[in-house]
């Protein structure tokens, strides 16, 4: 196959079913009303009797509201109830400052609002807006929760000292501060633990003086008492046992969930999980023979965990389970060794932190104050289960403006004990619950107590369905309830006025009434006879409809112009097209609005031509145009587009500043040459050629014409023809040789008059020196230049 034709026929697939999804009201061939309005928020019901045509089904009635009016529907018979929100409960946020008077921890608000009511349209969502600001000096409980295996014998000793210190530390942040203390070991069963009489007395080896094993106890209920803390600690012993993995998660579960023993209020909740060994979990009893699952309740005794020999460890799933219900936030110190086990389950756990555990008192503190400033710099909205059918979408707006969606939503981080934080929540129904009943569901954030409660009331029926006649004898003789302008029939009737039974809707007498003409075809091939009456089928396109008594009509095969159904100006009918006004024709593509056809003078087709569907036809063959006032080869025409082209071809002209505002009423195309410009005989329409000069005496070419599409077209000459100007480089060569050559020549004149002065008077001084007599007498002054001195030492030898 043709790729071109393939991509083709998957587009139109695509859009063909896009059109189909996109009208859920249509597709879901609701019977009545509360079905309709069920199928989406954009979907209404016309209660209208008279609103169905002969051959549409009940389920006509339910479309879009839009679909809906354009078919004649009016707008107070249209059934479109909608969703709604009321605040129940709106307690401001608690603007206060540490040190100014003390709150009990029901009288701080934290989140905003409480409680609200949302009644809920399918498809509709309704939106609300929740504030959380986190208090000033909010109350704490922390729970130190330790290993006392032999292991934590040197921790221990540190955390003796805890309670005053951690008191004084936290006093910094909170004004109302309590901690409480527990303790850990093992299950008591072999193989965890050694159960012979002398190591169920002292389990540790040589003289180390242990306690008992144990699985659990609960030392020290909460309480602000710093010293007390310090006492009870300072009195508990280290344990032992076998296996390296302790039961901490057996103490962790009857810490969250035995609230009244260890003292929790509705605050604050910190569980500081103090350890050096990994954990049991759901299945490790099996290796003591113990194989009930946990029951998550809460079995302390004096104290103590009685049933860790009767219950497996919980599950991770169950534990964040509990410590989520409780607002127990989990502070893991661990030692290094076990930091990469325990950074995998803070992930599982919301709103947990793990720290370094050292053999120094100080450093426990500054791990808990920092794991604190952790947790509370994060918040985190989370829901509980919502009924069937409904979503919920978050969208949180943090500090500094930062808006973020999806499941990042749900939280802010980086918050300040006084920041105030707020998300936008949106709840949207898809349906109706079974039931149709309100529902109750809450959200709150992780580790607080403090929630909000909302009530769901779904929309499941129109207001009209509360008019309901039942056993109506427009429902033939009480076969059905009448509501909304269409029989509701009861079970085993069909048809719009439930007049047949479902047993004999297919009869050949009935079958009979729906061939028209006594024809073979069925209902036109187009629908199904249902008890006697043509119910036609629906295309999938919604738009498109069959209609008639024999479902023979429809609204989509009428003739189109211009690709579009009755040329966008009329209405299909039965395959016939009904005109708008001022629009006639088959198509209805023929205008007979004339002002299209004016030109400037006001006259039809400027007196030219005449005016057909709108559109001059021209009479004249030399005036072109949509008005008959174009005439390309009229004198003048060239001057005057002479200014546009300039400045459209080569950016001059008087015009190049307004060139793209008064000169874009044409199409320009360029040609290299005068020989590639259209020819009077090449075109199926006039052209003028024209030769225009510009400002610099540089001539440029083109042709002006308007085509067959009444297109204004401009051919020009890419390059203009300029004179040409003078050779300056042999001009300044002839004028320098020129210079050169005289001065040569004057020098050679010069010369040749000095050599002649020269020769003429040589030839005088010799004449001269041969005519000259000359005295042999001595001159008088003359003296020699010869002096002889004589030696008088000389002798003469």
């Amino acid at each position: 196959m043709d790729p071109k034709l393939l991509l083709i026929s998957t587009l139109l697939g695509v859009f063909c079913n896009a059109q189909k999804e996109g009208n859920e009201c249509i597709s879901v061939n609701a019977r009545y009303c509360g079905e309709c309005i069920q199928a989406g928020a954009k979907c209404g019901w016309c209660t209208d009797p008279d609103f169905l045509r002969e051959g549409e089904t009940v389920s006509t009635r339910c479309d879009e509201l839009q679909s809906l009016r354009s078919r004649g529907c009016r707008e107070m018979l249209i059934e479109n109830p909608r969703g709604e929100k009321k605040i129940l409960k709106n307690k401001m946020v608690t603007n206060r400052r540490k040190g100014a008077g003390k709150l009990k921890p029901e009288d701080i608000t934290q989140i905003q609002p409480q409680k609200l009511s949302l009644t809920l349209r399918s498809g509709e969502p309704q939106s609300f807006h929740l504030k959380f600001k986190r208090a000033e000096d909010y109350p704490i409980d922390l729970y130190y929760l330790m290993d006392l295996s032999y292991s934590m014998k040197d921790d221990l000793e540190n955390v003796k000292n805890l309670g005053t210190s951690l008191m004084l530390e936290m006093s910094k942040i909170t004004s109302d501060f309590r901690i409480g203390f527990g303790s850990f070991v093992e299950k008591t069963v072999m193989p965890y633990i050694s159960t012979t009489p002398a190591k169920l007395l002292n389990p540790c080896t040589g003289d180390q003086n242990c306690t008992s094993p144990f699985s659990y106890k609960n030392v020290l209920k909460l309480t602000s008492d710093g010293k007390r803390f310090n006492t009870l600690v300072g009195q508990q012993h280290i344990s032992g046992n076998l296996d390296s993995p302790e039961g901490g998660f057996d103490a962790i579960m009857q810490v969250a969930v035995c609230g009244e023993q260890i003292g929790w209020r509705n605050v604050t909740r910190l569980l500081v999980f103090s350890t050096d060994a990994g954990f049991h979990f759901a299945g490790d009893g099996k290796l003591g023979g113990i194989v009930l699952p946990n029951d998550g309740k809460c079995h302390l005794e004096n104290n103590s965990y009685t049933m860790s020999h009767y219950y497996d460890y919980p599950s991770i799933a169950h534990l964040v389970q509990k410590l989520s219900d409780n607002n127990i936030q989990t502070i893991f110190a661990v030692t290094e060794e076990f930091q990469p086990v325990y950074q995998e389950l803070k992930n599982l756990i919301p709103k947990s932190a793990v720290g370094t555990l050292s053999a120094n008192s100080s450093n426990v503190i500054n791990l808990i104050i920092d794991a604190y400033n952790s947790l509370s710099s994060e918040v985190i909205l989370e829901n509980s289960k919502l009924p069937e059918g409904v979503t919920i979408a978050y969208t949180s707006r943090c500090k500094n403006g930062v808006i973020t969606e999806g499941e990042n939503g749900r939280k802010c981080s980086n918050i300040s004990i006084g920041d105030e934080v707020t998300f936008t929540i949106s709840v949207t129904s898809k349906g109706c619950p079974k039931q149709g009943k309100p529902e109750t569901i809450k959200i709150k954030p992780l580790g607080f107590t403090e929630e909000v409660e909302i009530t769901l009331n779904f929309i499941c029926e129109c207001e009209c369905h509360k008019e309901g006649v039942a056993n109506s004898i427009d429902c033939h003789f009480g076969n059905g309830t009448y509501e909304c302008g269409a029989c509701k029939c009861y079970e085993g009737r069909v048809g719009k006025q439930c007049e047949c039974s479902s047993n004999d809707v297919a009869t050949e007498d009935m079958d009979r009434t729906c061939r028209k003409d006594n024809g073979t075809d069925i209902c036109s091939n187009n629908g199904d006879c249902v008890c006697g009456t043509c119910e036609c089928k629906k295309r999938d396109n919604p738009e498109e409809r069959y209609s008639g008594q024999y479902c023979e009509c429809d609204n989509f095969n009428c003739d189109r112009s211009g690709n579009r159904l009755c040329g966008g100006h009329g209405r299909c009918e039965c395959r016939v097209c009904i005109c708008d006004n001022m629009w006639t024709g088959s198509a209805c593509d023929c205008s007979l609005d004339t002002s299209t056809c004016l030109a400037t003078n006001k006259q039809i087709c400027n007196g030219r031509g005449t005016c057909d569907c709108g559109t001059c036809k021209c009479t004249d063959p030399k005036f072109q145009g949509p008005t008959c006032e174009a005439c390309p080869t009229c004198p003048g025409v060239c001057t005057e587009h002479k200014e546009c082209v300039q400045c459209r071809a080569f950016g001059t002209g008087e015009l190049k500043e307004t060139c793209e505002r008064d000169c874009s009423y044409f199409n320009l195309i360029k040609v290299k040459t005068r020989e590639k410009l259209p020819q009077p005989n090449d075109a199926s329409f006039p052209l003028m050629h024209c030769k225009e000069r510009d400002a610099n005496d540089c001539w440029f070419y083109y042709t002006y014409a308007v085509n067959n599409n009444t297109e204004k077209e401009v051919h020009v000459v890419e390059t203009l023809d300029c004179p040409a100007g003078p050779d300056i480089i042999p001009i300044v060569a002839g004028v320098v040789a020129g210079i050169v050559l005289i001065g040569l020549a004057l020098l050679l004149i010069w010369k040749l008059l000095t050599i002649i002065h020269d020769r003429r008077e040589f030839a005088k001084f010799e004449k001269e020196k041969m005519n000259a007599k000359w005295d042999t007498g001595e001159n008088p002054i003359y003296k020699s230049a010869v002096t002889t001195v004589v030696n008088p030492k000389y002798e003469g030898k």
